[in-house]
């Protein structure tokens, strides 16, 4: 590894049109922060990108000085995998630019968007891409994971509608990949992450939602969580497709809305989201409400864009931050057990348990028509989320986090390891079981293909075939 001060740092700045950011400039230390305040790494060299060429630049300069690469989307990766001690950082948050076309109903993001970004721009138009639950999140990494939240059940995943790609692979090409180019390695994007090249533009398909939803939030204690939990399996087991549920065990917000005795009391909540006519939602709201009256709720219309910044707050810059997750067939009687023991055993109020609902538009793909890492049967993605002011808080809830995980293991669906965007952690023997041993085998060949020597490995990395 070349030493920093030895770096020919002025040769890259006048190889690229974007900023060239190094160790003692202004903005070197805004540049390599990242979502998760437990990641505190300095780069040699921060590279910001303003062309798909400045993204060629930085590759050829880091593989010609032996640094390794990370990539910088939205950085809202637990693990921190947009930034390396003394590595170059391909940060694309300047390419940032949404452009829609509604008549044809598709829009093409920049690598480094946010879905703030996204959704504002399909908005306008009534439109929509599938996508996360949190607007500061990067469309990249999001989208090469799979990308998942309310139109999952509607629309399909965030790959699902994704209908070509730019990547600059590491020796330098850039491809436009697509269904009828480059289809392996469109294949394997979609789902396969950040081992194939930089994805500098997206090209999603475009579906017709909101401007406006019909939203509910219904709040319990912990003691009523066994039959939450049950009437929970039951609303989402009559649910129609303009209908989606988030279920979860969080702290209450200090907000208006919430009675200020419960302010940060745990319990449980269920988030209803409708996405067709109100009276539908609306049946949905009394059948909850006569069911188990909770201790309070909150249901209003309420602009997309705002549902998609719903849990933003909870979820801001700042805080440190740990995750597993699994995938589970159903809220059963043995799940709801396990969960009702473990989520008292918390001690940050920001730490959470999700369960995302994933059926309808999503299992109408098929297993092998992505490089998703899970299958497509009706499911719940379940998130278990340490999040913490301050690192000693986390360093307790980890330990409850992954306390949880295991004991939720025997009830998972395959190998038990999960959605490969809710890691925290790559082990390989993980990432292989996520992908399952075919689609992994497949992928790893495709990574020979195009990166055979391995360069882009900060992630959740599938080695090349024919290489440890």
């Amino acid at each position: 590894m070349r030493q920093m001060t030895s770096l020919p740092i002025e040769e890259l700045r006048r190889a690229m049109i974007g900023p060239v950011i190094a160790p003692g400039d202004p903005d070197f230390d805004a540049g390599r922060r990242v979502w998760n305040a437990g990641i505190d790494r300095r780069p040699a060299v921060i590279a910001r990108c303003a062309s798909s060429a400045d993204v060629v630049a930085a590759i050829g300069f880091a593989r010609g000085s032996g640094l390794e690469i990370s990539v910088r989307g939205g950085a809202h990766n637990p693990a921190g995998t947009a930034v390396w001690d003394g590595g170059l950082m391909i940060d694309l948050s300047l390419l940032n630019a949404v452009v829609v076309d509604p008549a044809a109903r598709r829009a093409r993001a920049g690598g480094g968007a946010l879905l703030a970004d996204l959704d504002a721009a399909t908005q306008a138009h009534g439109l929509a891409v599938p996508a996360g639950l949190i607007s500061h999140t990067g469309v990249g990494g999001l989208t090469l994971g799979g990308g998942m939240g309310w139109l999952t059940r509607k629309f399909g995943l965030s790959i699902d509608n994704l209908l070509s790609a730019e990547v600059v692979t590491a020796d330098g090409r850039v491809l436009r990949v697509a269904a009828d180019e480059h289809p392996d390695l469109f294949w394997a994007i979609r789902g396969g992450g950040g081992n194939f090249g930089v994805v500098t533009s997206f090209e999603f398909g475009l579906h017709q939602a909101g401007p406006m939803v019909q939203f509910g939030l219904f709040f319990w204690s912990l003691d009523q969580g066994r039959e939450v939990l049950r009437l929970a399996r039951e609303i989402v087991a009559a649910m129609p497709p303009d209908i989606n549920a988030v279920v979860a065990a969080v702290n209450a917000p200090p907000a208006p809305f919430v009675p200020q005795q419960h302010h940060f009391a745990p319990g449980y909540a269920l988030l209803l989201t409708g996405f067709g006519s109100g009276p539908e939602h609306a049946q949905f709201v009394a059948r909850i409400r006569e069911n188990i009256p909770p201790l309070f709720d909150l249901v209003t219309p309420m602009p997309y864009v705002e549902l998609q910044k719903l849990l933003d707050e909870a979820n801001a810059w700042g805080f440190y931050g740990y995750e597993k997750g699994t995938y589970i067939q159903d809220l059963s009687d043995e799940v709801i057990e396990v969960v009702t023991e473990h989520v008292p055993g918390k001690n940050s109020p920001l730490s959470a348990l999700l369960f995302y609902r994933l059926d309808g538009a999503y299992s109408q793909v098929g297993d092998d028509e992505t490089a998703f890492s899970g299958g497509r049967t009706p499911r719940y993605a379940t998130f278990i989320i340490a999040l913490a002011p301050y690192a000693e808080l986390l360093a307790a809830d980890r330990g409850w986090v992954r306390g949880f995980w295991e004991a939720l293991h025997p009830h998972a669906i395959g190998s038990g390891d999960g959605y490969i965007n809710g890691m925290a952690e790559f082990p390989g023997d993980r990432v292989r079981g996520s992908y399952g041993t075919a689609k992994y085998e497949r992928l790893a060949r495709i990574k020979a293909e195009y990166d055979p020597d391995n360069v882009f490995h900060l992630n959740a990395n599938i080695p090349p075939a024919g290489k440890p």
